[in-house]
């Protein structure tokens, strides 16, 4: 059981196609040499990506195949197979249904942090001012990774509308993985990374003794939050409607028709008058009728 304290700042289906083969001595013999990755060729390569962008939408060009090797690389030593397409192959087995969903969480991208992008979180608080009080106000991070974003979130909405208020923030990842970490809302106390003082203070619990070097956002906040494995390459299941939605530093990874997809799939959830706001290096221009730029990186959709 965790002993707690204030916190203070401190220093997806593929169709079945391929049988796989193991080659015994080779996988013994790669399995033994340690930090060796095997090779994979071009044609390998283009399966993997062709996958991936299947399944996650997530293009990877020519100048990421040394990613995906490091990134798989382990895995191929652990279930003991020669070679990237043995594992392709036994991807589409069917022997293992959960493999699939391992090779999305090694492959996607989880980089996140508190405060990130720290404009669209003062964007947030004028947004909860000005909503009426009477009224529920929903938020969705929909790309939420290991939840610091969505915890962000949290913090300024108990901020403005207080920690019982009439609030709720959804989380949602393609990967387990993060979606764990998230929702046990406990984190190193190294990833405070623009996490102010004051709300380290406020809002989170410090871990001592057998969880000593570690915090864990407070559980009164993570009433409010809900965290869904969700694929935003697919029509999003009954949820919302949101005042707004958090898609930030994601569409970077997608290419023209995917970015379009994923957009009619989110705005969908929007309430009318409701706000998109994507990272600083994105755009939506092009992407949508219904979305109208009110700021770089902010947009509303039309009533």
């Amino acid at each position: 059981m965790i002993v707690i304290a204030n916190a203070r700042r401190a220093a997806p289906t593929v169709s079945r196609a391929t049988t796989f083969t193991v080659a015994g001595a080779a996988a013994d013999a790669m399995a033994s040499a340690a930090g060796t990755a095997p090779g994979i060729s071009r044609a390998e390569f283009e399966r993997f990506r062709d996958l991936l962008h299947r399944v996650t939408g997530i293009h990877l060009s020519d100048a990421k195949q040394t990613l995906l090797v490091g990134r798989l690389s382990k895995r191929l030593r652990e279930l003991r197979l020669a070679s990237f397409g043995d594992y392709f192959g036994y991807l589409n087995s069917g022997q293992d249904p959960d493999e699939l969903q391992r090779m999305v969480d090694l492959m996607t991208t989880n980089e996140t942090y508190f405060f990130r992008e720290p404009g669209h979180f003062d964007f947030l608080r004028r947004l909860a001012r000005e909503h009426p009080a009477s009224q529920a106000l929903r938020v969705w991070s929909a790309a939420s990774s290991t939840g610091e974003e969505a915890y962000t979130t949290c913090m300024v909405l108990a901020d403005e509308r207080g920690i019982g208020g009439r609030w709720s923030v959804l989380g949602s990842d393609i990967s387990h993985t993060v979606l764990q970490v998230a929702r046990a809302g406990r984190y190193e106390l190294q990833r405070t990374r623009g996490l102010p003082d004051e709300y380290l203070r406020k809002y989170c619990l410090k871990g001592v003794r057998s969880q000593e070097g570690s915090f864990v956002i407070d559980k009164r906040l993570r009433a409010h939050t809900e965290f869904i494995a969700l694929n935003l390459m697919q029509p999003a299941p009954d949820i919302g409607p949101f005042e707004l939605i958090f898609l930030r530093n994601v569409m970077i990874y997608f290419d023209q028709p995917t970015k379009r997809r994923v957009v009619e799939h989110l705005t969908q959830r929007l309430a009318p008058g409701g706000h998109l706001v994507v990272g600083h290096s994105e755009t939506l221009s092009g992407l949508s009728e219904t979305l109208r730029a009110v700021r770089p990186t902010i947009y509303r959709r039309s009533t």
